[in-house]
């Protein structure tokens, strides 16, 4: 099992790349890098390149709609190059509240799109012939009637250090699962629970991984969430700097109706928490929210608590198929937690 961090898109990015430079060195193998209507991760992600030696560098993640395929295949082969082979590329169809609100863009046809993208951009970093591509969204070179027709098939000027940039895919539907499954190398779950994983998410892998390339090799899942070790409750008081993340995700992010977070709240059996999360939220009353989202939600989607606790956390992450533990180290010194870590990996 890998341990992997993400880079906190709030507060100061050139003070968290220091502290990554300095995990690195005591085992940290993945930074997965967040955009959201943040600042751009490839931008962060070449800068990260610059300061590090070993550690993978992940877009976590790149919404689908916002760029064409063909620049978010330029984008990853770009970053690749920078970083020696280092870049992985995590990709999302975000949700409807930041491609409509923030980009302006419609939400339409999120598989589709994400499925399509993924096969351009292999093609693109393969760079076995011209790329051209007859799909239920894109088509390229664009067909006349819809522009000059004078467009025509190109290969990538440059050569990719490698001919297949591995793909993640934030997913969390049951549909949404089965195609990750079935044509990503790695599955970027949020708000893991690995006792009930297989009952939400089992029947969507077994099927993807049923229709899956062979040459793609195991799914890789990345999942985890706040790493803290000590005794007694100050220790797990800090539970409560998640409450209104997840306050956020299930009560905000969308309408009723229309949330992916509050839906997977009630597949996880929160119904209840779910639309008192939500109706509190919406309402305006996020404190409140926070304070609603149960305690064992927050207990089994982190790893927090006495190091035997914690040894037993990671366990059953790894039983739930986990094979890269994505953790935010707090505590006095997270560079000796996340070495700590590393060495019961």
């Amino acid at each position: 099992m890998r341990i992997s961090m993400p880079l906190q898109y709030a507060g100061d990015p050139k003070e968290s790349v220091g502290q990554i430079a300095e995990l690195e060195k005591v085992g940290l193998d993945t930074v997965w890098v967040a955009e959201a209507y943040g600042y751009d991760s490839p931008t962060l992600m070449g800068y990260i390149a610059a300061r590090t030696e070993r550690v993978r560098i992940g877009a976590a993640i790149l919404p689908v709609y916002t760029r064409t395929p063909t620049l978010i295949a330029q984008t990853a082969a770009g970053l690749d190059y920078l970083s020696d082979g280092r870049a992985v590329l995590g990709l999302g169809a975000s949700g409807p509240q930041v491609i409509e609100g923030w980009h302006g863009l419609p939400y339409d046809r999120p598989l589709a799109r994400t499925r399509e993208v993924v096969e351009i951009g292999r093609k693109v970093w393969a760079r076995e012939e011209r790329l051209t591509h007859d799909g239920k969204v894109f088509t390229l070179p664009l067909p006349p009637e819809e522009g000059t027709g004078l467009g025509k098939p190109l290969k990538i000027i440059n050569h990719p250090v490698r001919s297949a940039v591995p793909v993640y895919i934030a997913s969390l539907g049951e549909k949404n699962v089965k195609m990750t499954a079935e044509i990503a190398d790695g599955w970027l779950p949020i708000f893991f629970i690995p006792e009930k994983a297989d009952a939400v998410w089992g029947e969507s892998l077994r099927a993807g991984k049923a229709d899956r390339d062979p040459s793609l090799g195991d799914l890789e899942i990345s999942a985890g969430g706040m790493l803290a070790i000590g005794e007694g409750e100050e220790t797990k008081k800090l539970l409560d700097f998640v409450r209104p993340m997840i306050a956020l995700y299930v009560g905000g992010m969308g309408a009723k109706g229309k949330n992916f977070y509050n839906t997977l709240a009630r597949r996880y059996g929160y119904e209840d928490a779910a639309d008192k999360i939500q109706e509190l939220y919406l309402a305006g009353r996020k404190d409140e929210a926070a304070a609603a989202v149960p305690q064992e939600m927050l207990e089994l989607t982190n790893l927090v608590g006495p190091e035997s606790y914690v040894r037993e956390r990671i366990e059953a992450f790894r039983a739930a198929g986990v094979t890269e533990l994505n953790v935010t180290p707090v505590g006095d010194d997270p560079v000796r937690l996340v070495e700590k870590v590393k060495d019961w990996l």
